[in-house]
């Protein structure tokens, strides 16, 4: 009767992450504005599908297309806005979304590992899986963020789950899932989705020894020309509208950006130059604040097979099949951080795809070693965190920026007035300006002779500005943020 009060109280624990996770994400979509330079730069490019109306190729700004990703995050938001507006909840709303059907595809697979397991039993673990993957730093930060992660991760979660359960139960849909697991991850991030996923059945294969068995579980004849299908189109579309698109995303961003540190090649930002290695650092921030609990477990975890090999045939048996599952998740686990262990141009969010196996490897070690269920309030840390960091984004306390606040002072002051950015503009005025900001590398005062019409100008804050500002009678500043002035300039 205890151990079914403790499993009940287990369960609750894990239903409440769950909820609180999503809930706080939620709430927070709308609170800060969208930050320079990732969650703006594709908001802007959100922005200007929804405006233009091209939902063939992501544009970079007008004219300038795209070619850094497959258009999946940009649909996205896109479609957000289309349905409820320019603002920064439409442009995450459906990322979050995206996370939520990576969390249930993560319990779905957790409930059905064990079948021969109790109802309550397998409830449990379902929640318990998702309720550690929805509290992990980077899953909670990322989902809900607009970036290609969330995508990429809902690809590969939909073809390692669909695998999974096709190989176990010889299932002709499961089956078919991972094919179009396969056309998400494309359209999300390309053929890194598929690298990812090559790796991971490789590395299980090799350990199992399944090689037949894992070819022979896939519905083959029928799966390819579904995965074709639905994922080559766009890129044969894409190629045609925008020449050249296929030699910089194939041979640019797969082959230099992943050999090359520093790689200069890049048309839209810099190279992210790290220390190859740095992705195994990366993880372990990633899935704080569950790292060590995790380390705990496995090390638990290889004592206790340590003992079993002393157990009966049947007992081995059994033992055998979850060995061969808890292979597969750390291959899915390990994949990403191998893959990217030899790349120089990292960033922390590509350890993303594989926080769903270790969410289920938690479970699984959970299963065999039970730990304390007030051990598993610890994922109430990150939920809290993720709150008072958006409060602070909000109230602009951070070193994060965004011109939010600018373009709101101009947008209430102009009335036909031009907006230019001396020396940069940042994606975010891009954004809140609905693109009317351009951008001009000149010195002011050079180009305020120029104007023909009452026009604001942004320029970088400084005593300098303010000085030049006074030398100039037909100027003033009218908005400060952190970094720039707005300063509005009368053409007479």
């Amino acid at each position: 009767m205890s151990k079914v009060v403790n499993n009940a109280s287990l369960t609750k624990i894990a239903i409440a992450l769950v909820v609180t996770a999503i809930a706080i994400r939620l709430f927070t979509l709308g609170l800060f504005p969208l930050m320079d330079t990732t969650e703006a730069r594709y908001g802007e490019m959100a922005r200007i599908m929804a405006e233009t109306g091209n939902w063939v190729t992501p544009m970079f700004d007008y004219n300038v297309p795209f070619w850094g990703k497959p258009p999946l995050f940009t649909w996205m938001s896109a479609t957000g806005i289309t349905l409820f507006g320019l603002n920064e909840f439409a442009v995450r709303l459906p990322h979050l979304l995206a996370g939520g059907l990576v969390l249930f595809i993560v319990g779905l697979l957790a409930y059905r590992i064990i079948p021969s397991r109790s109802t309550l039993e397998r409830k449990q673990e379902a929640w318990l899986a998702a309720g550690i993957l929805a509290t992990t730093t980077t899953f909670i930060v990322v989902t809900g963020a607009v970036m290609t992660d969330t995508a990429l991760t809902l690809g590969i979660t939909l073809s390692m789950a669909a695998f999974w359960l096709n190989y176990k139960n010889k299932s002709t849909l499961w089956g078919h899932l991972f094919f179009i697991g396969l056309t998400v991850g494309m359209l999300a991030k390309g053929p890194l989705a598929l690298v990812l996923i090559g790796i991971s059945l490789f590395i299980w294969a090799l350990f199992n020894r399944t090689w037949i068995g894992m070819f022979r579980s896939l519905p083959w004849r029928t799966g390819i020309p579904l995965f074709l299908a639905t994922s080559l189109p766009w890129y044969i579309i894409a190629e045609y509208s925008s020449p050249g698109f296929l030699n910089y995303f194939i041979v640019g961003e797969h082959i230099k950006r992943f050999l090359v540190s520093g790689w200069q090649g890049d048309l839209y930002g810099s190279a992210h130059k790290e220390i190859k290695g740095t992705i195994w650092i990366f993880a372990i921030v990633s899935a704080l604040p569950w790292t060590p609990i995790f380390i705990y477990q496995w090390v638990k975890s290889l004592q206790i097979i340590k003992r079993a090999k002393a157990e009966t045939q049947t007992q081995q048996d059994d033992d055998t099949a979850e060995l061969s599952y808890t292979s597969f998740l750390w291959a899915w686990l390990l994949a990403p951080l191998l893959l990217f262990t030899f790349s120089g141009n990292i960033l922390s969010s590509y350890v993303m795809p594989c926080l769903p196996a270790f969410a289920l490897l938690m479970v699984t070690y959970q299963r065999n070693n039970p730990l304390s269920n007030k051990v598993y309030k610890t994922g109430f840390i990150a939920p809290v965190l993720i709150l008072l960091v958006a409060i602070l984004l909000r109230t602009e306390v951070t070193s994060k920026q965004s011109e939010k606040g600018l373009m709101q002072t101009w947008s209430e002051q102009a009335q036909n007035s031009e907006l230019i950015y001396i020396d940069k503009r940042p994606f975010s005025a891009q954004f809140y300006s609905r693109g009317v900001a351009v951008e001009r590398k000149v010195k002011l005062e050079v180009a305020v002779q120029d104007i023909t019409k009452d026009t604001y100008f942004v320029i970088r804050k400084s005593s300098e500005s303010k000085l030049l500002i006074t030398s100039l009678p037909q100027c003033e500043i009218t908005e400060k943020s952190k970094k720039r002035m707005l300063v509005f300039c009368n053409a007479s």
